[in-house]
């Protein structure tokens, strides 16, 4: 059945301009970090992605290691874009990155010009792709000169493989440095990607301050620290959890500790008429740094419960009070 998409998408998930940049972003977005590698399934992958561009979600985030097996998530992508939403290409932000482990030898990883740039070019032929919107160095590389990971992504905006470029898990100081070499190459530092929620506050130390300060945007990732900041384990550790697959999430953080924590905030939290996901989603939006938050979602009921997070965004200071002395415990 061929794919119309619906006519009132762009009324259903409110916006944020990214830094001082013409780059705009749904205030949540879709990450392909999970469920859309080669051993998830494939019709369920084109359901959620053509639901969440139906309620506006414009803006799909990849990598080129994303899958299992790496690649393949940007693989099933480009798929799906030429079954479907190919069409509205000039509507969609992809954005994807490289930095981390992707194949063997020394420029499988990290930050060099030569790993950067073939990176690229494999994520563009698996997602069959001209241009990327937004192409990230994943993390900061302590082997590689600065100067020589910023000028390949400079390259890639200037080759036109690349609109807009950006940083992942680059601290405040490695930030400033990589904006200042940039800038100086003609080419802005656009957007950061670091890990941002409740259980991780480390951006509140500094970085967010910097951001603010050089008008670069952030979209946060892992809000919901690896599914912690929901009810998912409050019975115990489900047999498809991320928690029982061990998969970045260890069982060992299935703690009294934070099942303590997690039913209070989930009090709070349905205080307020929202699950613990949504409330969540909430709190890392109320940061004036944020552009958007990156979710996953391994089905359609649940995209449609996280985005509804948007419909109850505004925290009362009496809320944040509460929420303050259980969101600073560190648990993610």
């Amino acid at each position: 059945m061929t794919y119309e998409a619906a006519t009132d998408r762009y009324e259903q998930t409110p916006t944020r301009r990214v830094g001082n940049s013409g780059l705009v972003l749904p205030e949540i977005s879709l990450g392909l970090w999970h469920n859309f590698g080669s051993v998830d399934d494939f019709d369920n992958q084109r359901a959620v992605l053509h639901r969440a561009f139906d309620l506006g979600v414009f803006h799909f985030d990849l990598a080129n290691n994303y899958g299992p097996i790496p690649g393949s998530a940007e693989e099933n992508f480009g798929k799906h874009l030429k079954a479907d939403l190919g069409k509205f290409r000039d509507e969609l932000i992809i954005s994807t990155k490289a930095g981390y482990h992707m194949w063997n030898g020394p420029f499988g990883e990290w930050g060099s010009r030569k790993s950067l740039t073939a990176s690229l070019n494999q994520s563009l032929s698996r997602m069959q792709l001209d241009y990327v919107d937004i192409f990230y160095s994943h993390r900061f590389d302590p082997n590689t000169p600065l100067e020589e990971t910023m000028g390949a992504l400079a390259s890639a905006v200037h080759s036109g493989k690349a609109l807009y470029v950006g940083v992942s898990n680059y601290n405040a100081e490695q930030t400033e440095r990589a904006a200042a070499i940039l800038n100086d190459l003609g080419v802005p530092l656009t957007i950061h990607q670091p890990r941002y929620s409740m259980f991780d506050r480390t951006p509140e130390n500094g970085l967010f301050t910097t951001l603010e300060h050089l008008s670069i945007g952030a979209i946060v990732f892992s809000p919901l620290a690896q599914g912690l900041l929901t009810d998912r384990y409050f019975a115990g550790i489900p047999e498809d959890s991320r928690a029982a697959r061990a998969h970045f999430l260890q069982q060992n953080s299935i703690t009294e500790e934070y099942l303590e924590i997690a039913k209070e905030l989930n009090g709070l939290a349905a205080d307020r008429g929202q699950t613990l996901a949504q409330l969540a989603l909430a709190w890392v939006l109320r940061q004036s740094a944020v552009s958007s938050a990156l979710i996953g979602a391994s089905s359609v009921k649940q995209l449609e419960l996280n985005l509804a997070a948007l419909n109850n965004k505004h925290l009362a200071p009496a809320e944040l009070k509460a929420i303050e002395p259980l969101a600073k415990h560190g648990l993610g």
